[in-house]
């Protein structure tokens, strides 16, 4: 057994400990989380900082870790989405090299689990080996309604390369997916678990595109030579525009949302659908040079989770960085909510929190330790060390 005390134990799941102790068999299941009033035996080992389980990332893309620092920041969604399509025909090679570090990365980083999105199986060696649990987002892409069944039917055969690890269909983004795309998903999730993390409101020419068919993506379906002559208008917003076409299931997580604003979070409590939030700020900052109006989504009910995005728009693949970013724009946000998002809450919407997520005895979360503290606030200084 191995016993670790810090200032703070947060075993999320219940409230932070001072000098909590945490002690953990040699595999790494959580023993018991006690105080310094009833300690265990054997040695203890002295740590400064806070002590909490390992990291959930929610939303990932390790397929474009090749591209880092290869596309400019701050050009905004849709010139951002023509350079990754310049770079999609990359050496295979420099792709799954890429891909091993992004791995690596996320491990030395405090990470335990990730929602990864996937559109080829450049990534399955290294799923099928990592210390890490991935859950596999095979995106469908197609806005012509003509070609929905064969985009879908091709979705399908990636899925079946990536089981029997797990894996999902799930639709891109509002503005890549047609009515008849999303029906074949949402009538693919009547039956079994299909897990659906969706790009949302990412810029306000996606919201401008669905409410009156402007903006910068009639752009970008002229660069792709897509014929949008059949779309109209839909008077509503993005959001508002594919939530019912969504199922009602399936967990879903909405990512990004930096445009989305109370208006649309009232909209969505009038749907029977089980919505869970993924905020990526340092990705937003990357794109957009913008934040999602995070303070919005506290406290109305729903699961609020974290990702990284890609290596393409952030200069690292790690949570505390995010949980960073978040405090110091909004830091009425206190550090034990922004572990709970990036941990339990994480793991719930994976459907991994029986074993992740919570230092509870018989979990086996991982371990963190965030120093660089003031009180119980981040600063630019906090860094994770990965203790188990």
């Amino acid at each position: 057994m191995k016993s670790f005390r810090a200032d703070y134990v947060f075993p999320v799941y219940a409230d932070p400990v001072k000098n909590g102790i945490v002690t953990v068999d040699d595999l790494g299941k959580i023993i018991s989380v006690t105080d310094y009033h009833n300690p265990p035996d054997g040695p203890i080992e002295q740590l400064s900082g806070i002590i909490c389980p390992g990291f959930v990332n929610t939303h990932c893309h390790t397929e474009l870790s090749h591209l880092k620092e290869k596309i400019k920041p701050g050009n905004g969604l849709v010139s951002f989405i023509k350079d990754i399509q310049s770079f999609r025909n990359s050496d295979q090679k420099l792709v799954e090299d890429a891909i091993e570090l992004a791995d690596k990365e996320m491990y030395d980083n405090g990470i335990v689990a990730v929602g990864d999105i996937s559109n080829a199986n450049f990534s399955i060696p290294m799923k099928a080996k990592s210390k890490l649990y991935y859950h596999t987002f095979v995106e469908a892409f197609g806005f012509l309604p003509q070609n929905a069944e064969d985009v879908f039917n091709k979705a399908l055969a990636l899925l079946n390369e990536f089981k029997p690890m797990p894996s999902s269909i799930t639709p891109h983004a509002p503005y890549s997916v047609s009515k008849d795309l999303f029906k074949l998903i949402k009538k693919y999730c009547e039956d079994g678990q299909n897990l659906i993390s969706i790009h949302n409101q990412e810029t306000e020419d996606e919201n401008k595109f669905y409410r009156y068919k402007l903006g910068g993506f009639l752009d970008l379906y002229e660069h792709f030579g897509i014929d949008i002559s059949y779309f109209k208008p839909q008077a509503r917003n993005s959001m508002q525009s594919i939530i019912p076409l969504l199922t009602n299931k399936q967990n879903i997580l909405l990512v990004h949302n930096t445009c989305t604003n109370l208006k649309d979070i009232y909209f969505i409590k009038r749907f029977d659908r089980k919505i869970n939030w993924c905020f990526c700020p340092n990705a937003n900052l990357y794109i957009e040079g913008k934040l999602p109006k995070i303070e919005l989504f506290v406290d109305q009910g729903f699961n609020i989770t974290l990702g990284t995005d890609s290596l393409a728009s952030n200069k690292s693949l790690c949570i505390l960085s995010e949980m960073r970013t978040i405090q110091k724009k909004f830091p009425a946000i206190s550090t034990q909510r922004l572990i709970e998002w990036g941990t339990l809450n994480g793991a719930e919407f994976l459907g991994i929190d029986e074993d992740k997520g919570s230092l509870q005895p018989g979990k086996t979360p991982g371990l963190n330790l965030i120093t660089g503290l003031d009180g119980l606030k981040l600063t630019p200084e906090s860094k994770v060390k990965k203790l188990i």
